[in-house]
């Protein structure tokens, strides 16, 4: 029997207090509050130094973006990309290989809302 997690998203996603954050995409506004409620700095745009991005990615379109958004993501961070779950314009295989294909390897994926799934990519150790 599967059990949910009762860890709250931030918890689940790694965001702490000072976090400088990069949300690019079509987020709800709440998402944004809730990562400034936790103390983290967030903004709409890619940013330089960033602990977290998290990329909103509805089709494998979207998923080009890795590569040129993670220019801004520090060495230690985590690239996050929030997919629809179930749906065939954009698969865990897909995204995968998409992070691959930037440099990055998938280490976590967490379910993000209802609807949404949430995949963690980081730097491989070597490139850190």
């Amino acid at each position: 029997m599967d059990q949910l997690s009762t860890r709250p998203l931030l918890d689940k996603l790694g965001v702490k207090p000072g976090h400088r954050i990069a949300v690019i995409g079509r987020f709800d506004a709440d998402f944004v509050e809730q990562l400034r409620g936790r103390g983290a700095s967030v903004s709409r745009r890619a940013i330089r130094d960033a602990d977290h991005i998290y990329l909103a990615a509805a089709t494998s379109t979207d998923l080009s973006k890795i590569l040129t958004l993670k220019k801004g993501l520090r060495k230690d961070g985590s690239f996050w990309v929030v997919r629809p779950k179930g749906v065939k314009t954009i698969t865990e295989t897909g995204t995968q290989q998409a992070g691959l294909d930037a440099g990055l390897v998938d280490v976590k994926v967490v379910s993000f809302s209802p609807t949404h799934t949430a995949e963690k990519f980081v730097y491989r150790l070597a490139d850190r």
